[in-house]
């Protein structure tokens, strides 16, 4: 397995493992019989920042949509250089971090590690079309 689909599928697992946090602060706010009964996630009985950690799953889910096709295009294209790499070791970082620092309600963060990430797939990008 080359590096870059490594961290695409940690990426994966940990974009499809933010969802528990925010479900064990509704099983909290709302019980497990309001929880499987499917009481509203944005439901004003849940705790802010578990508000927040729904919008920044969601966010994940949103950018990992652009990021896994560009890492599996680089892979069929036989595309693997430092830059590549680099990036979706520091996309991974960047999500992680995305998710505490919106979660935490922390603003500047949250935009510098959105911005990490999205630099991160520009450079897989940028490598897929030669321009590095």
């Amino acid at each position: 397995m080359t590096t870059e689909l490594y961290w695409l599928t940690l990426t994966a697992l940990m974009t499809a493992l933010f969802w528990v946090p925010y479900v064990l602060n509704r099983v909290a706010a709302t019980g497990l019989g309001g929880t499987l009964a499917g009481s509203a996630p944005d439901s004003g009985r849940l705790a802010e920042w578990a508000q927040r950690a729904i919008k920044a799953h969601y966010n994940a889910i949103e950018n990992f949509a652009i990021f896994a096709p560009i890492v599996l295009i680089a892979h069929l294209l036989g595309i693997s250089n430092g830059a590549t790499k680099a990036a979706v070791v520091v996309y991974f970082f960047a999500r992680l971090a995305h998710y505490v620092v919106y979660s935490g309600g922390i603003p500047a963060a949250r935009t510098l590690t959105f911005t990490a990430g999205w630099l991160a797939q520009i450079a897989i990008i940028a490598s897929i079309l030669r321009w590095i």
